[in-house]
C-alpha cells in the first residue's frame, strides 16, 4: 500500500494523467494480486470520487471514521503542534468557516483548520455511494483498530479479496498517535457541544451504512 499520493486530489498531479499515476505510484504492480494506496484527504472532495470512478470504477473503497469529536480535537492538537494554530479549542472551532473561505493556495490541501467540517463523515461519503455500488465500499470505525485489531484486519483481508492473517492486526500499533500537553484539553463543556452538533449528521450517517457500523 503506498501512502499519500494524493493523485486524484491535488489538480497538477492529476492533469499529468492516469499513466504517470500508475508508472510512479506502481511501476511493479504486475507481480503482485492487490495493490493500492492511502489518501486521507480523499475522502474530503467530491472532485475526487469522480476522478477516481472515471479511472478505476471496479476499486474497492475502505474509509476508517473516527469519533468526530475526537478526530476533531486530535486535528486541533496536530495544528497546533505544527504551528499552525494558536487558538484555543473552542475560539478555533468558532473561526472556522472563516478561515475555510480565506485559505491561502498553499494550504488548499492540508486544511489545518477544518476541525467540524472534516467530521461530516455523511456528507462526504455520499459523493462515493452515489458513483460507486454498496459493494465495493467497506466502512469502518477508527476505535476498533485498539479494541480489536485482530477482527479489524481480517474485515479488511476479507474486503479485498486475500487469506485473512489476524495476526497482521499486531502490527498495526499506534494510529496518528499525537501527544496531548497538559495545556491542551477539551473542556467537556465544548465536548458535549460538539457531540450536539454531530448528533443528526451521525444519524443521517446510521441511515447511510445500515445497521452494521454503530454511531457514536
Amino acid at each position: 500500500i503506498k501512502p499519500e499520493p494524493k493523485f486524484f486530489l491535488i489538480d497538477k498531479l492529476y492533469e499529468k494523467g492516469i499513466e504517470y499515476y500508475a508508472k510512479t505510484w506502481f511501476p511493479d504492480s504486475g507481480i503482485h494480486k492487490i495493490y493500492g494506496e492511502k489518501t486521507t484527504n480523499y475522502l474530503e472532495a467530491a472532485t475526487v470520487a469522480k476522478r477516481i470512478y472515471k479511472h478505476l470504477p471496479n476499486i474497492k473503497l475502505i474509509f476508517i471514521l473516527r469519533d468526530p469529536v475526537e478526530r476533531a480535537f486530535s486535528n486541533y492538537l496536530w495544528s497546533t503542534n505544527n504551528k499552525m494554530e494558536k487558538e484555543d479549542f473552542e475560539t478555533a472551532l468558532l473561526l472556522e468557516d472563516k478561515r475555510e473561505k480565506e485559505l491561502p493556495e498553499n494550504l488548499r490541501y492540508s486544511r489545518p483548520h477544518a476541525y467540524f467540517s472534516r467530521g461530516l463523515y455523511v456528507d462526504l461519503l455520499e459523493p462515493y455511494f452515489c458513483l460507486f455500488p454498496r459493494k465495493q465500499i467497506l466502512c469502518l470505525k477508527f476505535e476498533d483498530i485498539e479494541e480489536s485489531a485482530d477482527i479489524f484486519i481480517e474485515r479488511v483481508h476479507r474486503f479485498i479479496g486475500v487469506t485473512p492473517r489476524r495476526e497482521d492486526g499486531n502490527t498495526l500499533g499506534k494510529v496518528n498517535d499525537v501527544s496531548r500537553e497538559d495545556s491542551l484539553t477539551m473542556s467537556t463543556r465544548v465536548r458535549d457541544k460538539l457531540r450536539k452538533l454531530y448528533d443528526e449528521p451521525n444519524r443521517r450517517l446510521a441511515l447511510l451504512l445500515g445497521p452494521g457500523f454503530k454511531v457514536w
